[in-house]
């Protein structure tokens, strides 16, 4: 890959074998990341807009991108989006996420 791509731009590079184009079941976690998506970026809340989506996704660092899956790059982007706006800072989406944590482990 030459220097005037980014680590998520894949277009005319070799790729690691052929697609697998068969449909797949999505997790309900997916679904609700689609939908929080679809509500955010509704014109009447302009939370998030999809430039803002691609440009989160495509400053995800390479390791981190290669690793996460579609709706993972996907949720990455909408919360970085949402710290940025002020809709929400860092440390309150840490606590919630740990309240969560917490509450799945006990309920184990």
């Amino acid at each position: 890959m030459d220097d005037h791509h980014g680590h998520h731009d894949m277009g005319g590079e070799p790729g690691g074998g052929p697609i697998d184009q068969t449909g797949h079941d999505y997790a309900l976690w997916e679904k609700r990341v689609d939908a929080l998506l679809m509500l955010l970026s509704n014109p009447s809340r302009a939370l998030v807009r999809v430039d803002e989506l691609r440009r989160g996704i495509e400053s995800i660092g390479p390791s981190a991108y290669e690793e996460l899956t579609y709706y993972e790059r996907w949720i990455t982007s909408i919360s970085n989006v949402l710290i940025e706006r002020g809709v929400y800072t860092s440390d309150e989406l840490g606590r919630k996420m740990a309240e969560i944590e917490t509450r799945e482990e006990s309920a184990r």
